[in-house]
């Protein structure tokens, strides 16, 4: 049950990244000619007015097939008037961004509902404090930090936003007792998430483990939802720039397989959870399609960026071929994806 559950919610954030697509070309006068869940033979299909709207076999994508463009063929063009072709650049550029914007916002509504209903995080509570480290002698196991330089802390991870001043001022809870302490943070080496040794300015303490629920108001539950939106955003693109860098191996990248498996795996883990890592993969389409690759969003608004500034269409020839190599990078990558999905299987 819970595999149907992941590939539904999968379709789901298909069809939601091409119904931004969608929306905005028709609020442009753009013809779309077919509507697809998924890729290759078409299963289910039905026409309404001027658009055919399917699921296809292969439930690995989408696609909104407009009036005047066609990724497989990009040399057939239309110029009516109800044409993708006859849009001017600018607005070409609104139709592509809409997919991945659309991702992004459906993103920041899942953080919204959360934080309005209850976002667990983690206490800050003191679990460990190191030797050697600004806190020794100075903080305690069970310590319940409240304020750091008059920074209201409300979870764990507000702590190590509030680390800016060479001098700390820390109120916290010991025995049901306010007290006050300072420290003076140090610099110190340790692993970011990417493997890399990085030098942070830290106090030396771990979290309890306890965890809190936080009922945001719906102001704060904005501000929340768009800093979560904005924080995976820029890991994602940041994951993608260390790949490529050699920072992070091609072992890291998964297939289709995977994310249906973690997909189940978090269904088990009650709403919230599950609601959590959907927010994650809509960010991750979001962004990635915007990647400059030809074949995605973000290779098409380049090409039109171009025409926009020099006032000159792509060559053809140069827009073919470079189509054709964007096909062949995600065709790759899709490879290692099932590649590394198997092998996982495989090695359990």
């Amino acid at each position: 049950m819970s595999i149907i559950v992941a590939i539904f919610i999968l379709s789901f954030l298909i069809f939601f990244h091409e119904l931004g697509h969608f929306l905005v070309a028709r609020l442009l006068g753009v013809k779309v000619e077919v509507f697809s869940i998924g890729f290759g033979k078409k299963l289910i299909s039905k026409k309404y007015k001027d658009t055919e709207y399917c699921i296809s076999a292969i439930p690995l994508g989408g696609y909104v097939q407009m009036k005047g463009q066609d990724d497989t063929d990009p040399s057939k063009k239309s110029y009516d008037a109800d044409s993708y072709t006859s849009k001017t650049p600018f607005e070409r550029i609104l139709i592509l961004l809409g997919g991945p914007l659309f991702n992004v916002l459906l993103a920041f509504l899942i953080y919204n509902f959360i934080a309005i209903n209850g976002w667990r995080a983690l206490a800050p509570e003191v679990g460990k404090v190191l030797p050697n480290s600004a806190a020794t002698n100075i903080l305690k196991k069970g310590d319940y930090i409240l304020k750091i330089d008059n920074t209201k802390i409300v979870s764990w991870k507000d702590i190590k936003k509030s680390i800016k001043s060479t001098s700390l001022h820390i109120t916290l809870k010991r025995n049901n007792k306010i007290i006050n302490v300072t420290l003076i943070p140090k610099i110190m080496s340790i692993k970011n998430i990417f493997g890399e040794t990085i030098k942070e300015k830290l106090i030396g303490i771990s979290p309890s483990g306890k965890v809190i629920t936080i009922h945001y108001s719906f102001v704060e539950a904005i501000k929340v939802a768009l800093d979560e939106t904005i924080d995976k955003s820029k890991l994602i693109f940041k994951s993608f720039i260390k790949m490529i860098t050699g920072v992070i191996g091609l072992e890291n990248i998964s297939g289709p397989i995977t994310i249906v498996k973690v997909t189940s795996d978090a269904s088990n883990y009650g709403y919230v959870a599950l609601l959590l890592f959907v927010a994650l993969i809509s960010v991750n389409l979001g962004v990635l399609n915007l990647l400059p690759i030809p074949a995605l969003d973000g290779g098409h608004i380049m090409f039109n960026l171009y025409e926009l500034i020099t006032k000159k269409e792509v060559n053809e020839e140069i827009m073919i071929k470079l189509t054709i190599g964007g096909w062949i990078i995600l065709g790759s990558f899709m490879v290692v994806g099932f590649y590394n999905d198997i092998t996982r299987l495989v090695s359990g």
